[in-house]
């Protein structure tokens, strides 16, 4: 999952204009890092299910859907879970360090 931020003054401010490289932008009305985050698990969920779809459509033997594009796109999907997991636990661990902070 390839996240660009641009730079900014702030360290937060460049967050909102995260977006993925290779998939089209999706029009959201959230602003920030939850709408880039939001966006990024809709295109890990949309692969999930476009990978479910094409390997539904070879198991049913369509002529349509060839084998090396649902491999393909079945390693995409578990590409980009394995690496919003990676995002999730390092979310958490930061939390945590967060809150572990002596005040």
């Amino acid at each position: 999952m390839d996240l660009r931020i641009s730079s900014a003054t702030s360290p937060l401010a460049g967050a909102g204009l995260a977006r993925r490289a290779a998939a089209p932008q999706l029009e959201t009305k959230e602003a920030g890092f939850s709408g880039a985050l939001k966006g990024a698990l809709q295109s890990v969920s949309a692969n999930q299910n476009r990978a479910a779809d094409m390997q539904r459509e070879v198991q049913f033997e369509n002529p349509n859907v060839s084998l090396e594009e649902t491999m393909v796109a079945i390693q995409k999907a578990q590409i980009g879970f394995q690496a919003t997991l990676h995002v999730r636990n390092r979310m958490v661990q930061a939390y945590t360090d967060i809150m572990n902070m002596q005040v």
